[in-house]
């Protein structure tokens, strides 16, 4: 495999740092073009002395400022903002951009890297979710590619190759359930931002971790499932694992399963996303069968996380609603980390939005982040009436 040509926005988050793993370990194989990050300028800084990308862009416009003089002499571009993230994701020269921005902010960057002509290697959930029909369009016309590494979709991928689509009965996407799955239905209430943080096999950003204890990150995978392989929502499922070491399993016709099983790991779909068509040699992730222990497989308490219902009723609704979706998370999972609502207030507040969305067409990116804009608005509105409740003093009856 000749050296492909990298650009990683978000190079100084989780899915970012792993990704620079591998290029640092398959010496040769891969070369840092560009890197972006939203405010973390020292770590950047390295990353920059370390890899010798031709751009970076920083998206917090203070942070943009600093990152200018602390670059300065380097001999690096410097973009800001999110003109900067498109301005990156269209850079020339580029074999494949990785997108492991998390939110919204990683819609423009996408379309912006397809329609200059580039593969897209993805971790954002969200440009999928809101916008992943017209994005897979754009990557038909530009015949370019849009690879996962979510570890579930992943997974799938891996276990569809060399499969007709007409013999899929059933997509199974693996969920760990979380750190909430043994706390009693009445007891959600209770659950705080440092119990939600602690996911019991994988190592996330906050946003990501409390959408997996809400089960929302299943929603959206539902969604981007949907939408990657054109399979029918009614045929996709999530069942608990609480290993995490079967990333998810197909079942065809014939009643047999595949499942691409490893140590949890986000390496591993990193890895093959960044040399497919090739598989690569690599020792980063080794998993030892014999340690693996016991598998098991649970059925869903759909009762103890709503969410994961909100986002089959958001692609039965259609339109802008997955959007939405996807944009009042955001909103309801920074407040309830910031105290502002509990934790079964996340599910609540999005459900009030979607209940009130109107039916619209996803006819164009403008639709989308106009979506996007209106739907956090909601969300926030939302959130203050229910902290106004909350803090509304109770009055005793002095009869």
């Amino acid at each position: 495999m000749s050296e492909k040509r990298l650009v990683l926005l978000g190079a100084t988050g989780s899915i970012g740092k792993s990704t620079l793993d591998i290029v640092r370990a398959l010496a040769g194989k891969f070369k840092i073009c560009g890197l972006s990050t939203h405010r973390r300028i020292s770590d950047l800084v390295s990353l920059v002395r370390e890899f010798k990308p031709e751009a970076v862009t920083v998206s917090d416009a203070m942070a943009f400022k600093e990152a200018q003089s602390a670059l300065f002499g380097l001999g690096v571009k410097v973009f800001g903002g999110e003109e900067g993230l498109c301005q990156l994701a269209s850079l020339g020269g580029a074999d494949r951009i990785v997108n492991a921005i998390v939110g919204s902010a990683g819609i423009r960057p996408t379309f912006a890297a397809v329609e200059a002509g580039h593969s897209v290697v993805i971790a954002n959930k969200e440009a999928l979710v809101a916008a992943g029909p017209l994005i897979l369009e754009l990557a038909r016309k530009r015949q370019v590619d849009i690879l996962p590494i979510d570890s579930e979709h992943s997974a799938i991928w891996q276990c569809l190759q060399g499969e007709a689509a007409s013999s899929v009965r059933t997509i199974w996407l693996t969920t760990s359930g979380g750190p909430v799955l043994d706390v009693p239905i009445e007891e959600l209430e209770k659950v705080s931002p440092e119990m939600a943080l602690a996911h019991p096999t994988w190592r996330m950003g906050p946003k990501i971790t409390i959408d997996s204890a809400t089960l929302m990150n299943k929603g959206l995978e539902v969604i981007e499932a949907h939408r990657l392989f054109a399979v029918a929502p009614e045929q996709i499922r999530v069942i608990v694992h609480r290993q995490s070491v079967v990333h998810s399993l197909v079942e065809f016709c014939d009643g047999s399963f595949k499942a691409q099983l490893s140590k949890p790991d986000m390496r591993l779909p990193i890895l093959y996303a960044l040399g497919y068509p090739e598989r690569l040699e690599a020792t980063l992730v080794p998993t030892a069968l014999d340690g693996i222990g016991a598998l098991t497989f649970e059925t869903v308490p759909e009762e103890k996380f709503p969410a994961l219902g909100l986002a089959y009723r958001a692609l039965q609704k259609g339109g802008t609603a997955s959007a939405a979706l996807s944009a009042a998370d955001e909103v309801a999972v920074a407040g309830f980390l910031e105290g502002r609502i509990s934790f079964p207030q996340i599910s609540q507040t999005i459900a009030a939005v979607l209940d009130a969305w109107p039916d619209e067409p996803l006819d164009s990116l403008e639709r989308v982040l106009e979506a996007d804009k209106r739907a956090r608005q909601r969300a926030a509105e939302e959130i203050r009436k229910r902290k106004a409740l909350r803090d509304r003093p109770v009055i005793e009856n002095a009869l």
